[in-house]
């Protein structure tokens, strides 16, 4: 099966209305800071034939399949290994000092999603990895090995908002001292014989236990954190940004930035605003936008997703 076949990008055609305005101009610069499999870059730079991209992504099977996928159209494409919060540095190695478009798809890949062996899925059994780049840093097997109990029921309840985060915490401690947990189905299994029977009903027991993991893994909420402002600094003004979430952590996130952005600072009761006081950005989308129910009935995996994007009015004082 070719890659259309296999990857659907989601939200694309929203994500180019929304984005079109501002690559229109010949030599428009378009960021996908979440490259993947490189389906939504593909459609941009087909619908779009003037503009550059510069595509990012950790994960080098991703960048492989992209660049493959990507390579009928020469030397418009740059893409960069990196974590998206090396934004800046990748696009001023690319030689751009200021971008017209951003993209933001968060999350894990249908890359790393549909690959067992790189142990994101609690459905399936694999070494307990989760490294979104396994080329560094530690797996999921690692912290679940090496983390204190009060540290594990931590990131269980920050990153996962698992209510047993103790109890599970505390399943693991007990059983590590029995076996190493190096596979997510000893995991799954553990997670399961440590739910109360009710509990079992509101959904899989695994499920937020494995965000969490996936998020400590990769850093993913500190990583974004930066990425955020970053991204934004780096828009001309009429530049445009989209971030597709979805999760509700990394969703407020977002909001909070793209609320700060768009906010006016002037002090309280000041008689008239000055401009440096007028906001830098305005929001193109009221609140998060969600998945129609006809994208999610072709497109299952956009039923989470939360939209947000703003474009850049002016340029900072």
């Amino acid at each position: 099966m070719s890659l259309r076949d296999i990857h659907t990008p989601v939200l694309l055609e929203r994500c180019v209305d929304l984005l079109a305005p501002a690559l229109q101009a010949p030599g428009a610069v378009f960021v996908d800071a979440t490259l993947g499999m490189g389906g939504h870059s593909e459609a941009f730079l087909e619908r779009f034939p003037d503009i550059r991209l510069i595509g990012l992504d950790r994960d080098h099977d991703a960048l492989r399949i992209a660049g493959e996928r990507l390579a009928r159209f020469g030397d418009r494409v740059t893409l960069v290994h990196t974590v998206y919060d090396g934004i800046a540095d990748a696009v001023r190695g690319a030689g751009v000092a200021k971008v017209d478009g951003i993209l933001f798809d968060l999350g894990v890949s249908s890359l790393q999603l549909d690959e067992a062996d790189r142990g994101f899925a609690y459905s399936k059994d694999a070494p307990l990895d989760m490294r979104m780049d396994q080329s560094a840093g530690t797996t999921a097997a690692d912290v679940v090995a090496t983390y204190g109990e009060g540290d594990l029921r931590r990131i269980f309840e920050r990153y996962g908002e698992e209510k047993l985060a103790g109890r599970y915490a505390r399943a693991i401690i007990a059983a590590r001292a029995e076996a190493p947990i190096d596979r997510s189905g000893r995991l799954v299994e553990i997670l399961i014989a440590a739910t109360p029977y009710a509990a079992q009903r509101s959904g899989h027991p695994a499920k937020r236990v494995f965000q969490a993991l996936r998020i400590e893994v990769n850093r993913e909420l500190s990583v974004l954190e930066s990425a955020i402002p970053a991204a934004l600094s780096l828009l001309r003004v009429g530049g445009r940004i989209v971030v597709m979430s979805y999760q509700s952590l990394e969703d407020r996130l977002v909001k909070r930035e793209f609320a700060a952005q768009s906010a006016s600072t002037a002090p309280s009761g000041l008689p008239v605003e000055l401009p440096e006081h007028a906001p830098r950005f305005r929001l193109l989308v009221k609140g998060a936008e969600l998945a129609t129910a006809e994208e999610i009935e072709a497109n299952p995996r956009a039923t989470p997703v939360r939209l947000r994007a703003a474009e850049r009015l002016r340029e900072a004082s």
